[in-house]
């Protein structure tokens, strides 16, 4: 990463409570990097779609994948413009009135052109995404062929801009309220995996993968 921060233009600038905006990239690629799953829109004349899909990150650039038949990664080959979201749920916040009930939440909003991605980019890019859903991953299983590679289409996504936006903290009441006999606070949110289950199809009795105990540790 060269630059330390993304210019503020029209199209990434956060207006709806400036404050909570954030253009520096450790913030925006904090938000990235703490997920793997994003939502990507899209225009095709003049009808919107929007899809959920896997990513992986590396410094200004996104990967992701799917079918080599799938609509979305035919349709985003061209270059056309896209945006790209990712969103956590940190906190529900319960305000003394209805009206300033809020949530905590990180949110980065990515604006950029897609391309094709073909040869070693192709197979580094399937890595990157497998370990940024399960880091370790890689390594435990056996990498795809060349079918599986000719069934497969990666797209690499420059981020042109970005913005981040991040809401923490208590409730924020009007100065009245707070006088009133009203249970008022955060129910904290966080990420979580459960016990590991084997595939009943296993011929052979393995202890579970590491890659999975290690992200089952990770967020306990």
């Amino acid at each position: 990463m060269q630059d330390k921060y993304f210019d503020q233009s029209k199209l990434n600038t956060v207006k709806r409570l400036p404050k909570r905006g954030a253009y520096d990239k450790a913030s925006i690629y904090g938000v990235l990097d703490d997920h793997f799953l994003c939502h990507i829109s899209w225009e095709d004349a003049g009808q919107p779609f929007m899809i959920p899909t896997a990513f992986g990150r590396v410094e200004d650039k996104l990967y992701i994948h799917g079918s080599s038949k799938s609509r979305m990664l035919s349709m985003l080959t061209d270059g056309r413009p896209l945006c790209l979201v990712v969103t956590h749920l940190d906190g529900l916040v319960l305000a003394r009135s209805v009206f300033h009930h809020s949530m905590n939440y990180r949110s980065a909003v990515i604006y950029g052109h897609a391309q094709k991605v073909e040869g070693d980019e192709k197979m580094e890019a399937l890595r990157v995404i497998t370990e940024q859903i399960i880091p370790g991953r890689w390594e435990e299983a056996r990498l795809p062929n060349a079918i599986e590679m000719k069934a497969t289409m990666v797209l690499a996504i420059e981020i042109n801009t970005a913005s981040a936006k991040i809401r923490t903290g208590p409730p924020s009441d009007d100065a009245p309220d707070y006088d009133l006999p009203i249970w008022a606070g955060i129910v904290p949110v966080r990420k979580g995996y459960d016990v590991p289950m084997h595939d009943p199809a296993m011929k052979t009795n393995l202890p579970i993968a590491q890659s999975a105990l290690e992200i089952v540790k990770k967020y306990q």
